[in-house]
């Protein structure tokens, strides 16, 4: 694949090489892309497939796959995202060049790293199995024909021959769905797995798969190339990396936010310091709230959290004046006094709200952000705890937090699967005490916004005053329960998104 810097010139439909170039709407990624296309569309074809799997993922989790609730939901969330995921039309080349092109970019970013290719590969699987399931007969055939899985469907007679044998070697079948099911007479060697678990009727040397388990085989054959493929593009990083180009674009997209800008804050200034403590325990997600506990407690946070604390606080509404007060008030609680805290750390908050410096406007840390970079060590309080804690910690946190025994249990399946978003977004249902969000979370600054929309109807924060004009707290109850420190890996460098941030909170 080449990069240029001029858009490329829009394709006509498809010529007969394009239309050889994607005969069939879906493929296994087998040969890559070898045309130019411009940076810029490098990045918002890897974006707009990292969405498609970032809901193929959240959906994945929150349903049983296969069920009709599991593929509806992926339909209408598919269906905003505009993606050409289903069965596409023969002429559409366009949408099967971004497919193809999309798919070996984000192997590209995802092969960097055993967590990551284990991410990737799964929602890559999940989305093959859908589409496939999605296929006509005829369509399905032909595919796979195409990657040399030709499968012999069985004629009626034959069937009806088979069908006694058929009923009773196929687990949930009766007479009737052995009928109405097309049957498929496949070689034992592909279907190995189906035989071991006594799934399939055999005879003389061929399995029988039914249509509903046929997806099984094709799957199997996609898990072991793409596995293989991404460990053969992962022994190809250094050249790749040696592209100044190609680098910081492919670091981001593994690590990448691809939901709302929080460096703009609609609240600011709406929020009062008084709020925060109460806030923290209705509206903070857990990595903040921690992080809130911890600083209270000893009046200072290391470099790390001070950072990831800033700037969600930045990124809630506190304006450059209250940020100023609330960690000056606290500092000067410990061992900073005001003279060396007028010195050390109020030029670098000045300089995350582009106010010195090279004037940038730093954004709020993503989740994925918290999660893949810096990791805590001994005495940090950053990072995300459903990530970087001991599971045992993290059980006694959250049931200090009066999450329900069966809730802990979700949440704590969700981590060892490393679902940790979701993990987080079971953790918001259950301190709000709702069934399902209804959205996706990626984003600290976004778990607050959803909170404080479900706890005020929907309207904005707003403060409330009394009826002499003063500001009244609704809430000024404070967490009584101390943070545990999360003992993990040694301090990582800063990510090269904040390089000129360096002399933000850089004394501990």
């Amino acid at each position: 694949m080449e990069f240029s810097s001029r858009a490329r010139q829009k394709h006509t439909r498809l010529a007969g090489d394009r239309r050889e170039q994607y005969p069939h709407s879906l493929q296994f990624y087998l040969e890559p892309p070898t045309e130019s296309i411009s940076l810029l569309e490098f990045e918002s074809f890897a974006i707009d497939r990292l969405k498609l799997l970032k809901v193929v993922e959240n959906l994945g989790v929150s349903y049983v796959r296969g069920t009709d609730l599991y593929k509806t939901k992926l339909e209408t969330e598919f269906r905003k995202l505009k993606f050409p995921y289903r069965a596409l039309a023969e002429d559409d080349y366009e949408a099967r060049r971004k497919d193809h092109i999309s798919h070996f970019i984000l192997r590209l970013a995802y092969c960097q790293s055993e967590d990551l290719r284990r991410w990737f590969l799964q929602q890559e699987m999940d989305l093959f199995r859908y589409r496939f399931n999605e296929l006509t007969e005829n369509l399905r055939q032909k595919f796979l024909e195409h990657v040399n899985l030709s499968f012999e469907g069985i004629d009626e007679d034959l069937k009806n021959e088979l069908a006694d044998e058929l009923c009773a070697s196929t687990p949930g079948f009766n007479m009737s769905k052995v009928k109405e099911q097309m049957f498929y007479k496949v070689g034992l060697a592909d279907a190995v797995d189906l035989f071991r678990a006594r799934r399939v009727f055999i005879k003389d040397g061929f399995a029988y798969v039914p249509l509903k388990e046929i997806d099984v085989i094709v799957l199997n054959n996609y898990r072991t190339k793409l596995s293989k493929a991404l460990a053969l593009t992962a022994r190809s990083l250094p050249s790749i990396q040696s592209d100044e180009r190609l680098q910081p674009l492919l670091s981001h997209l593994s690590h990448s936010y691809v939901g709302p800008d929080y460096s703009i804050q609609k609240n600011t200034g709406k929020i009062s310091l008084e709020q925060i403590d109460a806030l923290s325990v209705k509206s903070f997600p857990l990595c903040m709230r921690q992080l809130h506990r911890a600083l209270r407690d000893s009046h200072h946070l290391r470099h790390g959290g001070r950072m990831q604390y800033g700037l969600f606080l930045k990124g809630i509404g506190l304006t450059l004046e209250q940020a100023l007060e609330f960690w000056k008030k606290e500092f000067i609680r410990g061992k900073v006094d005001a003279d060396k805290f007028d010195k050390g750390y109020a030029y670098s908050i000045r300089h995350s709200y582009g106010k010195e410096g090279k004037r940038t406007d730093y954004t709020p840390y993503s989740c994925m952000k918290i999660i893949m970079s810096n990791p805590p060590s001994q005495g940090d309080y950053h990072g995300c705890p459903f990530r970087h804690s001991d599971p045992e910690l993290l059980k006694q946190k959250l049931q200090s937090y009066k999450i329900p025994p069966s809730g802990i249990t979700q949440i704590l399946e969700l981590v060892k699967g490393m679902h940790y978003q979701l993990a987080c977004q079971k953790y918001f249902e259950f301190t709000h005490d709702v069934d399902d969000i209804g959205f996706s979370l990626n984003h600290p600054n976004q778990y607050f916004t959803e909170s404080q929309k479900l706890l005020s109807g929907g309207r904005e924060l707003k403060k409330e005053f009394n009826n002499s004009g003063n500001f009244q707290q609704k809430n000024n109850s404070q967490e009584s329960i101390n943070s545990s420190s999360t003992p993990t890996s040694s301090n990582a460098t800063a990510d090269t998104e904040l390089e000129g941030l360096e002399a933000y909170f850089t004394e501990d």
